[in-house]
Formats: C-alpha cells, structure tokens, sequence
C-alpha cells in the first residue's frame, strides 16, 4: 500500500480548525458561532492535548480570534482565505506514504454539489499544506473529506447518495469511485451506506451517519424519540453495517448511539444534527450538543466506547444553523 489514512484515534500533530470569520453568512448567528467554535478550541488544546491551528478567513474573523483565543496556550491563529469553515470538506486529507512521510491529497471541491460557491474554498487544501510544509499531490476528481471516514487500515465507509451523485462526478458507478479512492487515499475497501440525514445539504456526508471507533467497530446512531426524521436512514445504515466485513477481513461490529432526535432548524423543519459529528482528539472525544435533547445518553455511549480518552459535550446550536458541526470544521493532521 503507497499511501494510508492513519484513523482519527491516531496521533495527531496539530488540528486545523475554521473559524467563523464572515459576517454576511452568518449574520445573527455570527457572535454566537464564533463563541461555540472558541470553547471547541478551547476543549481541543486543553483536554484534548491538541496542538490547535486555528484558521481564520477575514480580517474582522482573525480580529474576533485573537479577542477570544489570543492568549490561550496551545492554540495558534493562522490568517487564510476561505468560503467558510468546513476545512473537512475544503482542506486537504493528510496520510503517510509507504516510508511513513507525510503527505497531504487535494480534491476539487465544488460547493456540495453547486449548492454553495464561495470565493477562496478551492485554495484551502492548497493553503493548509503549506501551513503544515506537507507536499500536496492534486486529484481531478470531487470529492470531500467528509464523505470519507477512515479505520487506518484501508477500510473506507462512505454513502452512496453522496459519492455518486451526479453532481459530484457524473458517471461514477461504485467501481469507479473505489479505484479513484484507491487511487487517492490508498483505499482497499469501501463500504457503501444509503442515504444520510434529511435536509443535510452535503447529500449525505458519512461522518453525520456513521464512523469507525475502532479496528472492526463502527458507531451509528439509534432513533431517539417518536418524531426522529432520520429512523429509517439509521436502521438502514445498521442493517448494511451487519452484512459488511472490513479490508482485514473481520465482519463489523456495529455501537449504536442515541441521537438526537428532532431539533427544529428554526423554520419547523428537522436541521441535520447528528452526535456523530464528534471529533476525536489525542486525549479526548467532543461531541456536539443540542437543544433540548438527551446529550447525556449520547455522552455515556461514547465513554464506553473511548475508556482511555475524555468525553466532553458542548454546545454546537449556531455552528448548526451553517450546515454542519464539529467534525466538519476541523481536519487532523497526523504524528
């Protein structure tokens, strides 16, 4: 194998994180945003023994940055240019090639399908390779790290409604898009999930749906309440997980964990909140928490799943109203 995606338990040098830095998209929710995205932070380079690189894409961002976080140890204000703060999606995804040498692979992004075209996206990976002096190797394919979630052993779990929609990459089938993940991300295996959360605009992103926890253990989540809108999608994610063995061979064990369930999105719709969406840190696990929904059950799944690390809950309501949550906005780099 010439290149592997080390697992996010994995050690990590550093994480980038973005930081909300423009007012015109976030509007009312800005002061709010950028004050769940500071604890994050906060949580990243205390508890989580993170060395955090925290971009910013405006100057009025990186003044607000430096306002908030200048001071706190562990926590490094890196001025960029961005869209937003989905480095997931926009920032490279960093592996080892076959001496152990860190490298860093770009894909083309295009606004989740056209959906969102914003100024500066495509040049994150490009910006944050260079930040971390990791050679980049391009690829004319679209894909987000998102979409992708890793077991650092070539096992790769990702959704069909996403990988091959046609606006990502018209024509793909699924053996085309393994060899272009093998290709890419020295994938050795995909595992093809449905569907992801209702009204998600990123089509589906896996790491809202389901994600390794160990070597053979995927998480995914378990309905919570009568009006969960995603109970369908989550028994269908268990039911493919169940029939699916890894690229080692071993047939998956599969941690369910509570959702959610219903959180409006403010226009009596549900928002794609998902617990999945936790980031896992070098001593810590920090899953979004939101409102009015049992975040402690969720909390408890994930100590028992991650005995050796910390599980802290934080807030993540106005991240959510940009589409996303934790995992979206972060990227790791590896040790």
């Amino acid at each position: 194998m010439s290149f592997t995606v080390p697992s996010e338990w994995a050690p990590h040098r550093a994480m980038w994180l973005g930081f909300p830095s423009h007012a015109e998209l976030w509007q009312d929710d800005l002061a709010a945003a950028q004050a769940e995205v500071a604890a994050l932070a906060r949580a990243l380079a205390g508890a989580g023994g993170e060395r955090v690189r925290l971009m910013t894409g405006h100057p009025d961002g990186e003044a607000a940055a430096r306002r908030l976080l200048g001071d706190v140890p562990g926590i490094e204000i890196t001025p960029g240019a961005f869209g937003d703060i989905w480095l997931r999606d926009t920032g490279p995804i960093f592996g080892k090639d076959a001496a152990g040498r860190l490298q860093a692979q770009g894909f083309r992004f295009n606004g989740w399908g056209g959906k969102y075209d914003l100024e500066h996206d495509d040049t994150v990976a490009e910006q944050i390779a260079k930040a971390a002096g990791v050679p980049l190797t391009r690829h004319d394919v679209i894909l987000e790290g998102g979409a992708v979630d890793h077991d650092g052993e070539g096992t790769v779990l990702t959704t069909g409604q996403c990988v091959l929609n046609r606006n990502r990459n018209p024509g793909w089938t699924e053996a085309v898009a393994e060899q272009a993940l093998a290709e890419g991300l020295g994938a050795r295996k995909l595992l093809w999930l449905g569907d992801g959360l209702l009204n998600d605009h990123t089509d589906g992103h896996v790491d809202n749906l389901a994600r390794f926890v160990a070597p053979g253990v995927v998480a995914c989540p378990i309905p919570w309440g009568r009006r969960d809108p995603n109970t369908h999608a989550y028994d269908d994610v268990v039911r493919r997980l169940s029939a699916m063995t890894d690229a080692a061979g071993r047939r998956l064990t599969v941690a369910r964990i509570p959702s959610p369930g219903y959180i409006d999105d403010g226009e009596e719709r549900p928002a794609p909140a998902s617990h999945m969406n936790f980031l896992i840190a070098n001593r810590a696990v920090i899953v979004p928490i939101y409102e009015e929904e049992p975040g402690g059950y969720a909390i408890q799944a994930l100590e028992h799943l991650f005995p050796d690390r910390q599980v802290i809950g934080l807030p993540s309501n106005a991240i959510l109203t940009g589409g996303g949550s934790f995992h979206c906005i972060t990227q790791q780099e590896p040790a």
